[in-house]
């Protein structure tokens, strides 16, 4: 079956101080996301789309995109993600130094995302085992009611140098019942983990949670129910809310609340990393050097 990996690229990395996107890692000099590219093509995906500011094409075709697509056959197709994409709506978007979000980043690739497909993070390392698993759901989707998600446990997720977001999940057979997009999660020196985005008392939460990492399955019917959620969200946008994002997981959890979409969780134990922080570099490093020597990996990927 043909299927599309969507890799979302545009962000503009505030927290890390930099285009983490295109920082090179593994001992062959590769980047984060060439790791679920590499995941996905062994998978059965037999199409990437690359989501990214027009600025950095050269830089990703120089790094890695020439490469894989030559070494494998896989076309790769580029789309540029910028604020003047949509926002006819309320013109004042245009003009937006920051990306609107994880919903207007997959429109802004509609033109050729043409089979179902898997929506994922650049500076994330998902792990074979969840690619593998999206990669199963996807033939299983008949429409833009169907979707699925890969949930990870919260305590796999976490940073010990300083807070990330996360879409805490609840479940109910298998399906997604709400994910709530949660700022300010903390792993604490006591080894808790809570929520500190309140002006408050920290929650407590469960290590063992079931959290989203922006990694969705989608059949492409879905993006028409995506373009109108957006159009809605810019048409109700109240006055001062122009630096709001359009996010993934916000509008899974209201078309989960209206009864329009049902989504197959897909547990995960693998151990996500990547680049929220400058100091989350060496232990990246570390890790894939580590998957490397174990055999996970080739010694360079597309060599």
């Amino acid at each position: 079956m043909d299927m599309t990996l969507v890799v979302m690229a545009a962000g503009l990395g505030s927290r890390y101080g930099g285009v983490k996107q295109i920082e090179r890692l593994g001992p062959d000099g590769e980047i984060l996301m060439e790791y679920a590219i590499y995941d996905a093509l062994c998978a059965g995906f037999d199409r990437i789309v690359l989501i990214i500011k027009p600025q950095m094409l050269q830089d990703v075709r120089a790094l890695f995109g020439d490469r894989i697509e030559q070494r494998t056959g896989v076309r790769i197709d580029y789309a540029f993600q910028t604020p003047d994409r949509f926002p006819a709506a309320r013109p004042v978007l245009a003009q937006r130094s920051k990306p609107l979000g994880t919903v207007h980043a997959v429109l802004c690739a509609r033109d050729v995302i043409e089979t179902p497909f898997a929506v994922i993070n650049a500076d994330d390392f998902y792990g074979r085992g969840a690619i593998d698993a999206i990669a199963a759901a996807l033939p299983e989707l008949r429409g833009a009611q169907d979707a699925a998600m890969v949930g990870y446990r919260l305590k796999n997720t976490v940073s010990p140098f300083g807070t990330v977001t996360r879409g805490v999940c609840a479940t109910e057979d298998g399906l997604l019942r709400k994910v709530h997009e949660t700022y300010k999660i903390q792993l604490c020196p006591d080894g808790t983990i809570r929520d500190t985005s309140g002006e408050g008392a920290s929650v407590l939460l469960d290590p063992d949670v079931l959290v989203s990492m922006n990694m969705w399955g989608y059949h492409p019917a879905m993006l028409d129910v995506m373009a109108q959620y957006f159009d809605d969200f810019v048409r109700d946008l109240a006055p001062g809310d122009e630096k709001r994002e359009c996010l993934l997981p916000v509008m899974m959890d209201a078309l989960t609340a209206q009864g329009r979409v049902n989504t197959r969780v897909l547990q995960t134990d693998e151990r996500w990393f990547g680049l929220t922080y400058q100091d989350d570099k060496p232990g990246v490093i570390a890790a894939l050097r580590a998957l490397h020597a174990d055999g996970t990996y080739p010694p360079a990927l597309w060599k």
